[in-house]
């Protein structure tokens, strides 16, 4: 199989980037973890796959683990989305807003997006009840958890 794809690094990550408007591919996890292996594959750290378009206009961005899941943000990875976005002229502005799993994501590129993107990942939390974490309450830092194997 052939298709295009851009690779970029930021602070020690390295990130695969698959315009869907430029080629198509299936993100099933095994062709993620085959793309993002680091024998048999490109390898990365992951793939940033968009932008797509929701029913709102918002530019989304859907960000795949090497394992093949789907994870909220990735610092390093929206910085990176967001310069391809700049580069391949998908925002005209300097500040933009994208959606991922995680939630809504605010940039600002700082040096016409040659190295300095600021991204507003949002609030961190540790509360038992928005994480969410069953079992506990209040803030879950410096406790002890139960794992059940299931």
């Amino acid at each position: 199989m052939k298709f295009d794809y851009y690779k970029y690094h930021a602070l020690g990550n390295d990130y695969i980037v698959i315009d869907p408007g430029e080629c198509y591919i299936k993100m099933m996890p095994d062709n993620i973890r085959l793309i993002c292996h680091r024998h048999f594959g490109i390898g990365s750290d992951g793939i940033l796959y968009g932008p797509l378009v929701n029913p709102q206009k918002e530019l989304v961005l859907k960000i795949y683990n090497p394992d093949g899941s789907e994870a909220e943000k990735s610092g390093n990875g929206i910085r990176i989305f967001s310069r391809y976005l700049f580069e391949r002229k998908y925002v005209q502005g300097k500040n933009f807003s994208l959606r991922t799993l995680g939630g809504p994501v605010q940039v600002e590129i700082l040096d016409e997006g040659a190295s300095l993107i600021k991204v507003d990942m949002g609030r961190v939390t540790f509360s038992a009840e928005e994480i969410p974490v069953l079992g506990l309450e209040g803030e879950v830092v410096e406790r002890e958890l139960t794992a059940l194997q299931i």
